[in-house]
């Protein structure tokens, strides 16, 4: 049986007339899951391609779907996502997922930039330096979070009160001031970094909280979760809207 008719047409915009790398030998579940994933899916949450490829490119990456990274990279880029918008999605995964977990994400996007016929490095993003990271970083976190995080990097017990001040000089003073993308975007996929991990689920809960802050209201953040749903599971997805409910109605 061959696949829907929206299933064929948003495969073939996205990946071309390159067969799906099962089809030959799991044409069965090639169907179920594409008529699905490509179909019923994005019917549902009508996302443009920017968002729903900077969301399910991030959640790939929090589950460490790197197999479905690699082909939906380029896709990505023929799709109208920037290389710089790219990279920066990787960047900034660093510090949620560790770069134990994403350097072969880093290393996946630069083939796809090469074969793309871009030239590496990029142009740098960076907006901080040494002695302005700390206080731009904490001014990122009033701006996402609130005015109850100025000066955050100072609290918390003695011991571990520098994991507070990494916080601000790192996560947000290294990464989210960076270009290419704004506080917006980087919510957004950081939100599907840790929705897709799991285990997270207090900081979901607190992202998720950051991002209606910020105007990416309750029904976006419910269709990035669907959208992502079949890369992520039923588990993760349904955990990641009860984070959703509790941070909209606090």
């Amino acid at each position: 049986m061959p696949l829907s008719e929206t299933a064929q047409k948003n495969y073939t915009r996205m990946f071309g007339d390159f067969p799906p790398p099962l089809a030959d030998s799991d044409p069965e579940f090639t169907r179920l899951f594409l008529d699905f994933a490509l179909d019923e899916v994005p019917s549902q949450t009508k996302l443009d391609d920017r968002t729903h490829f900077l969301t399910v490119l991030a959640a790939l990456m929090g589950c460490q779907g790197l197999d479905c990274f690699q082909a939906m990279a380029p896709a990505a880029l023929r799709s109208g996502l920037s290389p710089v918008e790219l990279k920066e999605l990787v960047y900034q995964g660093t510090a949620y997922l560790g770069l134990g977990r994403v350097l072969p994400f880093l290393k996946a996007v630069n083939e796809a930039l090469t074969a793309a016929g871009v030239p590496l490095p990029l142009e740098e993003q960076g907006t901080t330096d040494p002695d302005s990271r700390l206080e731009a970083g904490n001014q990122a976190q009033v701006d996402i979070f609130g005015t109850h995080m100025r000066g955050f990097q100072n609290s918390g017990p003695q011991e571990s009160r520098h994991i507070n001040r990494w916080l601000a000089g790192n996560c947000f003073g290294d990464y989210y001031t960076r270009g290419g993308l704004d506080y917006r975007d980087r919510e957004l996929i950081t939100f599907c970094f840790l929705a897709a991990q799991g285990g997270c689920e207090p900081q979901l809960t607190s992202h998720a909280a950051a991002n209606l802050r910020l105007g990416n209201d309750k029904p976006l953040l419910i269709r990035v979760i669907s959208q992502c749903l079949p890369y992520i599971g039923y588990p993760r997805s349904l955990n990641a809207l009860t984070c959703i409910d509790q941070a909209a109605t606090k």
